[in-house]
């Protein structure tokens, strides 16, 4: 195999135009603080665990198993709804590219997403990209996005029966986090301007490459095998 791409999902592949938040925010409202805001949690590179942790602490609740459960199931609940709300949509160049990447036998593709597995199957399942990728690693394995690169590197090798080295893995996405989660496995970084952070803000971080979207798809092989 010649490179392992592992996508990001909100920002890199596809804008949710705010769904995860609104049903998220319903979701807490709904369950636990009728009026609680959550306009000040960060989510942008965050897992969702991660994400509910720093919600619970800021309205002084228990991060209880059961309330991170219930938190879980009426942010899933919502989510269809708040994808179906607008405006979402796949960003642009994301389906060709997408299509390349399968259409080329030595290269492979999953997910590595602060997402649960079901909540990413929402979001990209709305735009018909979820049968796309057949393994990846999820807000599900742990809290912590860094920790997240061993268990897609495990499900990588399970599916391809192949040791990928880091030199030819690629994490490929929109935030500060991802550049970090590719550098504490030694993989490489694609960093692309196309979420909640400019081209100098990310370039800081010192990703591998850096594109400023996914638009033109030569400028896009042509980092990866200059990398």
């Amino acid at each position: 195999m010649d490179l392992l791409l592992l996508w990001d999902i909100d920002g890199t592949l596809l804008s949710s135009g705010g769904a995860g938040m609104r049903a998220l925010q319903a979701a807490f409202q709904k369950e636990f603080v009728p009026n609680g805001l959550l306009d000040d949690i960060e989510f942008g590179g965050r897992t969702d665990r991660w994400i509910m942790r720093r919600i619970f602490e800021k309205f002084g609740l228990e991060a209880s198993e059961a309330n991170f459960v219930r938190l879980t199931e009426a942010y899933l609940h919502n989510l269809p709804a708040a994808m179906a709300s607008g405006p979402a949509h796949v960003l642009p160049g994301v389906r060709d590219l997408l299509m390349q990447a399968s259409e080329r036998p030595r290269v492979a593709q999953g997910l590595l997403t602060g997402n649960i597995k079901r909540g990413a199957a929402v979001k990209l399942g709305f735009h018909g990209l979820w049968e796309t990728f057949h393994f990846g690693a999820f807000g599900d394995d742990s809290e912590l996005r860094n920790e997240l690169g061993p268990h897609a590197l495990r499900r990588a090798r399970e599916r391809h029966g192949y040791e990928f080295p880091p030199g030819k893995v690629w994490i490929i996405g929109d935030t500060p986090h991802d550049i970090a989660c590719a550098r504490v496995i030694g993989a490489n970084s694609l960093a692309v301007a196309t979420g909640g952070h400019t081209a100098e803000v990310l370039a800081r971080s010192e990703p591998t490459a850096l594109l400023p979207d996914l638009s033109q798809p030569d400028a896009f092989w042509q980092a990866l095998t200059q990398g």
